[in-house]
């Protein structure tokens, strides 16, 4: 299946709605019978019936399809945030007493389902450094149930090998997922690379204009109708219609989007490491990147994430360069069409800042749409605040 065709057909028959070019919302929480029969049949195959939104939903059921093209998986899921694409996927694949692997410094809100929510219930996570797969293999437990990854992480952008660690996952009998919201589809598919389920945050690219918050899980029909079956359905986290037809829209420009950002992105690394004020520069294809030939073989591209460490001890300067822009916007999130900067110093103060401690000046930026030499001068003079 060509991209064109799953971003523009795939799962579209217009002869159903007026052949309309644009799917319809279907905006409906219930669906009616012809008689008791039909009802019978279709609760029993809520996946693939349409019985009530919660579970299935006409306008949800493209999106599904596409999404799932994209990846190269069989089926897909799509859940009211990236949060709950995870917990679902990742509560899906364990039981008491169970035990996952998580590359260390994962989301921030997985780092709370592993830590905080799943001990709760007797499962616990040992966190590692996934540069080196062999992390992974000391941590594997005879009760390990999940191998977590996030290649890249979306702050310094570590990888994992992902055909290397599916390998040893699959040799242990042990399920692999990893967070590809960094990627996205388009320049990274870990389930051909072996890798079991893969999630998103589709508020970042995927809806790609700040407009919307949802989830994707894909992988094999197997264990997407698992999750379906069991956490999905119970716990409920659906995306609307609305926000559905929304991800179908952004995925219509999703290649655009990408390379624009992509290439301004190049633009803005290469001005920023030779700039004196930058201590480091984090992005995976600049060949400053310690995974640098790793990110080139499993990635296809790199998208306009990144960030740089500033050269101060200040946090007061790390605050007055990020009050200073005129084009970029503070905020958290990144992947639409706007530029963002989001200063790690939000979490620190001067009167609880440890000794040594450099990571308040770390900035992460996210490159947009805007017109690149623009946003270099509004580095530029932002920097002058260092």
């Amino acid at each position: 299946m060509d991209l064109s065709y799953i971003l523009n057909e795939l799962g579209e028959n217009r002869s159903d709605y007026y052949n309309a070019i644009a799917p319809p919302i279907i905006q409906t929480s219930n669906f009616t019978f012809p008689d008791v029969e039909s009802m019978r049949r279709d609760m029993l195959r809520e996946f693939d019936a349409h019985l009530y939104t919660r579970g299935n939903n006409p306008t949800v059921e493209i999106l599904r399809k596409k999404l799932a093209a994209l990846e190269g998986a069989e089926d897909a899921l799509v859940l009211a945030s990236g949060s709950a694409a995870i917990a679902a996927a990742v509560i899906a694949n364990v039981g008491q007493g169970d035990h996952i692997v998580s590359v260390a410094k994962p989301y921030s809100w997985t780092t709370r389902l592993m830590m905080d929510f799943l001990p709760r219930f007797g499962v616990t996570t040992t966190f590692v450094d996934g540069t080196d797969v062999q992390h992974f293999e000391r941590a594997i437990q005879a009760n390990t149930r999940i191998i977590y990854l996030e290649s890249p992480n979306t702050f310094t952008f570590e990888l994992q090998d992902l055909a290397a660690v599916a390998a040893l996952a699959k040799a242990r009998g042990i399920v692999t997922m990893v967070d590809n919201s960094y990627s996205t589809p388009l320049y990274q598919q870990p389930i051909k690379l072996g890798i079991d389920l893969t999630m998103h945050s589709a508020s970042k690219y995927i809806g790609g204009h700040s407009d919307l918050v949802a989830g994707v899980i894909t992988g094999s029909n197997e264990m997407i109708r698992k999750i379906f079956y069991s956490e999905f359905m119970t716990l409920g986290g659906i995306i609307s219609p609305q926000n559905a037809w929304l991800m179908i829209r952004g995925l219509r420009t999703l290649p655009l989007r990408l390379e624009r950002s992509a290439r301004s992105a190049a633009k803005i690394v290469a001005f920023l490491e030779d700039h004196p004020k930058v201590k480091r520069v984090y992005y995976p294809f600049s060949p400053t990147h310690p995974q640098y030939e790793l990110a080139r073989r499993q990635m296809s591209g790199c998208g306009g994430l990144l960030t740089i460490a500033l050269d101060t001890d200040s946090l007061d300067r790390v605050d007055a360069f990020a009050d200073a822009f005129r084009r970029f916007i503070l905020g958290v999130s990144w992947g639409g069409h706007e530029s963002l900067v989001f200063p790690s110093g939000i979490g620190y103060s001067k009167e609880t800042l440890a000794p040594g401690d450099t990571g308040f000046t770390l900035v992460r930026l996210y490159i947009g749409l805007e017109d690149p030499y623009l946003l270099i001068a509004d580095l530029r003079q932002a920097l002058e605040h260092i």
